[in-house]
C-alpha cells in the first residue's frame, strides 16, 4: 500500500502513518455506490486516494441532504472511533473512488496497545471532526437561515 503523506495521513507522524498503514488493504468503489448509511455499524474506515464522496443526512419526506464532499486524502468515516459505533451520517461514492480500508477493530486495539499511537491517532480524527462541524454548520445555514440575513 502506498501512503499518501497528505490531507488526514500527513497529520501523522512517519512512524504512525507507517503503523496504521500496516492494517490497511486496498479497495475501490464503483460511482453511485452507497458506501454506508446512516446509523449503520461504523466497522471500518477509510483514507481516499482518489474519486468523490459525498456526506449525506437523512432528511425525512426528501432526498438525502449533502453536507460535504471528500476526496483525496481525506479520512472517509470517523464514527468507528467513539461509541456506540453507528455512523451518524451516510456516504455516497460519487464517482469511481480508490481508498485504503481499515478494519476498525484492528485499529482500536492498536491504539490500546499503543498509547502514543492511539493519542496522535484520536488528535487527527478529533480535527477531522471539527472541520466537518464547522462546514456542516455553514452548509446548514446556507440551507436555513434567513434568506434576508445581513440586509438592512
Amino acid at each position: 500500500m502506498t501512503v499518501v503523506r497528505h490531507g488526514f495521513l500527513g497529520a501523522l507522524s512517519p512512524g504512525h502513518r507507517k503503523r496504521l498503514a500496516t492494517f490497511g488493504h486496498d479497495v475501490s468503489f464503483p460511482g453511485g455506490t452507497r458506501i454506508f448509511d446512516e446509523d449503520g455499524v461504523a466497522d471500518r474506515f477509510w483514507i481516499i486516494r482518489s474519486g468523490l464522496v459525498a456526506l449525506d443526512v437523512h432528511v425525512p419526506g426528501r432526498r438525502e441532504a449533502v453536507l460535504e464532499t471528500l476526496g483525496e486524502g481525506d479520512l472517509l468515516g470517523w464514527s468507528w472511533l467513539f461509541e456506540p459505533y453507528r455512523w451518524h451520517l451516510g456516504a455516497q461514492a460519487r464517482s469511481t473512488v480508490s481508498a485504503f480500508e481499515f478494519d476498525a477493530e484492528r485499529v482500536r486495539a492498536a491504539c490500546e496497545e499503543d498509547p502514543s499511537f492511539g493519542l496522535a491517532l484520536t488528535n487527527c480524527v478529533a480535527q477531522v471532526i471539527a472541520r466537518r462541524l464547522k462546514s456542516t454548520r455553514i452548509r446548514l445555514l446556507d440551507l436555513y437561515g434567513p434568506s434576508d440575513a445581513g440586509e438592512s
